[in-house]
């Protein structure tokens, strides 16, 4: 099969797929995106974006403008589809792959012998095979590869993303790729696609490997935040500072403590775990252990709230709750973005406001309006909400916070649950 690929669809085009389809226009291949949210699509055929990414706004505007992409909510003929949908999970953290289904069986109808089909999305191992047989049952007259030997008419491959969110351009082009085709030539197709401006290495190995390596990388930040967190829990029961702990331990030539937080978030971390759990849940006893540990955190966060909420009106018994101001700062799951996905900062925010005799203030400066579960909260800047609150939630280190003067802080009740006054000096 030619290696040449004239038009490329990515089939989604969210937090990966807009930035993986804007640097295959920016090599000026021909890029059609698809995607079920028509704003999206309207924002990106406007030359705009409808996320938060540094360099993202120019390249999509630089590659709309001159005609090498353009966005869609049908699939068109290509000669290269990438999936990049969510993959998110039902009850009892079992995994949902149905958007893909979907994808593999929105692009069938269209595709032709010689085209290349990847597989982007996080997901369980075995689901690149799953994709090829929803393939194989729209197209009976197309051969599918369903293993290893099989001649193909189609080339089908797992390469996950790996990048870092607020870094996503950059490590799109210099990290290497992990691509895992069904066949050793799926492999290879696959290989020639990204090598179109992907300059880190492509590895070549299977689809399972590749779907297992992305979730062992998430898995293994994962059961490391997790020491951190359960780390600070401790200190917290012995009166001990973790932080200053943490920097003294990190001394240790061969010890490196992550940093605790709220929780963790994002769709990565917060989700990839579940799905090794679910497919060997009597083998993966640490990573259960880990998760448990890491969704235990926001709770301990909101115990800490009450608890400061209760010293706060002992020491005041001329109040009530509802005189209480509560300022939550970040909503975002990591610092300097606008991605709220699985954000442990929103749920504690949400369950604040829900909880708490009065409106809660939020100050989250990369977005413009609150989402529905903080119907009960305010978004504020952060000089009002200081001015406002009487106990103040640190959730996310923003860069615009660590420059807020600290007589702004004067008289209030810090929760610090990311490190905001170890980082400030404070």
């Amino acid at each position: 099969m030619s290696s040449t690929f004239d038009t490329i669809s990515m089939i989604g085009l969210g937090y990966i797929g807009l930035p993986t389809a804007a640097m295959f226009a920016s090599r000026k291949k021909n890029v059609i995106g698809v995607d079920i949210n028509q704003d999206a699509v309207d924002t990106i055929n406007s030359g705009q974006t409808h996320i938060v990414e540094p360099d993202l706004d120019m390249i999509v505007a630089a590659a709309v403008n001159q005609g090498y992409l353009k966005a869609s909510t049908t699939v068109q003929p290509a000669d290269a589809f990438l999936i990049a949908v969510p993959t998110p999970f039902r009850g009892n953290h079992e995994p949902d792959v149905s958007y893909v289904e979907a994808a593999a069986r929105s692009i069938a109808p269209v595709l032709k012998k010689g085209d290349l089909v990847i597989l982007e999305s996080t997901s369980p191992v075995g689901t690149t095979e799953s994709l090829a047989k929803w393939l194989a049952e729209e197209r009976p007259d197309l051969k599918i590869p369903l293993g290893p030997d099989d001649e193909a008419d189609i080339n089908l491959a797992y390469c996950p993303e790996r990048v870092l969110p607020g870094k996503v351009i950059h490590e799109l082009v210099s990290n290497d790729r992990i691509i895992g085709g069904i066949t050793k030539a799926c492999s290879e197709r696959a290989i020639a696609l990204y090598q179109t401006f992907v300059q880190g290495e492509c590895i070549e190995t299977n689809s399972r490997t590749a779907e297992m390596c992305k979730l062992t990388e998430n898995s293994f930040r994962d059961v490391n935040i997790a020491f951190a967190n359960e780390l600070s829990v401790i200190c917290g029961k012995l009166d001990i500072d973790v932080w200053e702990l943490i920097s003294l331990a990190n001394r240790h030539p061969r010890v490196n403590v992550l940093r605790p937080g709220p929780g963790v978030g994002g769709h990565c971390i917060a989700v990839d775990p579940w799905f090794i759990v679910h497919s060997a849940p009597e083998q993966s006893k640490l990573i259960k252990a880990a998760r448990e540990v890491n969704d235990y955190k926001p709770h301990w966060v909101l115990g800490k709230v009450k608890e400061e909420a209760e010293k706060y009106l002992a020491a005041n018994p001329e109040r009530k709750e509802s005189d209480v101001t509560i300022a939550c700062f970040g909503l975002a799951f990591k610092p300097d973005i606008d991605d709220l996905r699985e954000s442990p900062a929103l749920d504690i925010a949400a369950e604040i406001a829900k909880t708490h005799g009065s409106r809660v203030i939020v100050v989250e400066p990369n977005i413009s309006a609150l989402p529905a579960s903080l119907d009960k909260g305010e978004l504020r800047t952060p000089q009002d909400a200081l001015a406002r609150s009487q106990i103040v939630v640190m959730l996310v280190n923003h860069k615009p916070f660590l420059s807020l003067k600290e007589s702004l802080f004067a008289d209030k009740t810090i929760i610090d649950t990311c490190g905001y006054l170890s980082a400030t000096g404070r």
